[in-house]
């Protein structure tokens, strides 16, 4: 894969969090946001950015227009005393309701470029997307987070048969190195071979961990973690720790159960053109492969707090619900 970086991030970055589609939207209701999660998760990422003595007071950042609102407030003073370690943090987030729609009922995803429904499948798809993305920006600048929405294809990413061929992160790193955090999406991007695909959030989050080698990721989805079938039938039991081996080949280490199998087993939405929990967990264990911790926890929960915070690393507190996907290679020192 062809990587056009040319800037290199100048600090550590503590964490990379995806916020998964289905926490962030009405997974079954088009376009619509799930205004609470998204409201509680900027929160809580406000709390984990937060250091030494800075003021708890929330200094937004959107300074547009809002329905039911008479003004716009602005007092410049009350910007000295904000001290937010913004810059080590970056956000991904899934499409949920937003894009998944369009691009499934054009084929955007199978690509073919030439074909005038998947052309304004593209477009409707990117169109979609890109407006949760403002939303997203907008939820977190409110909560004094100095957000900046950046796009995959505006960026100049691309796949070649669906994998990655080029990713230029350098915009990426400049807005780091600036003090800001990127938020980043799924999107629909060009395809050197079938003309074009969806490049999930997923996919995304896993090469910038193998650039900013963050010390965590979170993954902020709708259910508490990882299951070893669909959690909503009987007797569905959460895996709250999964170990992957240098082959890749990954096994559940708690619970110990007997006869658990390796592969969970998941269900994918008929709309999710990004394979959905499946694809998830293998992006984590390759993410895991690179020596970080991959939390996978329900968003807008205390759980989620933790996690974010960074409470949970190492060895896991009993009372916390997720999941935790680790590198058990030579030398690991959390296993």
């Amino acid at each position: 894969m062809e990587d056009t970086t040319t800037l290199s991030v100048t600090k550590p970055i503590r964490c990379i969090v995806k916020l998964g589609g289905a926490a962030i939207t009405c997974k079954n209701d088009l376009e619509k946001i799930n205004e609470e999660n998204v409201e509680i998760v900027s929160s809580q990422l406000r709390e984990a950015m937060i250091t030494g003595s800075s003021s708890r007071k929330v200094l937004g950042m959107d300074w547009s227009k809002r329905p039911g609102k008479s003004g716009i407030s602005c007092d410049a003073d009350d910007f000295e005393d904000q001290n937010l370690d913004s810059s080590s943090f970056v956000v991904v987030h899934g499409a949920g309701s937003f894009g998944h729609f369009q691009a499934s009922k054009s084929g955007v995803h199978k690509g073919g470029l030439n074909k005038p429904l998947v052309k304004a499948g593209f477009v409707a798809t990117r169109i979609s997307v890109t407006t949760l993305n403002l939303e997203i920006v907008r939820a977190l600048a409110r909560e004094g987070i100095p957000s900046i929405g950046m796009s995959p294809f505006s960026c100049g990413w691309t796949t070649s048969e669906r994998n990655m061929a080029s990713a230029d992160l350098s915009m990426v790193a400049q807005a780091i190195n600036s003090g800001f955090v990127p938020v980043l999406h799924g999107d629909a991007v060009l395809d050197d071979l079938q003309g074009c695909t969806i490049l999930s959030g997923d996919v995304i989050i896993r090469h910038l961990a193998a650039y900013l080698k963050p010390e965590y990721v979170v993954f902020l989805t709708d259910v508490l973690g990882v299951y070893d079938r669909p959690p909503s039938e009987p007797n569905a039991v959460l895996l709250r720790e999964i170990a992957v081996s240098e082959d890749g080949s990954w096994s559940v280490v708690k619970p110990t159960l007997e006869d658990m199998k390796k592969q969970v087993e998941t269900t994918v939405a008929a709309h999710d053109t990004t394979g959905g929990m499946a694809t998830k967990i293998s992006e984590a264990a390759l993410i895991a492969k690179l020596g970080i911790d991959v939390y996978i926890v329900k968003a807008a929960t205390t759980h989620s707090s933790r996690a974010l915070s960074g409470e949970v690393k190492g060895t896991l507190p009993e009372d916390w619900l997720g999941t935790v996907i680790r590198f058990v290679g030579k030398g690991n020192r959390n296993c």
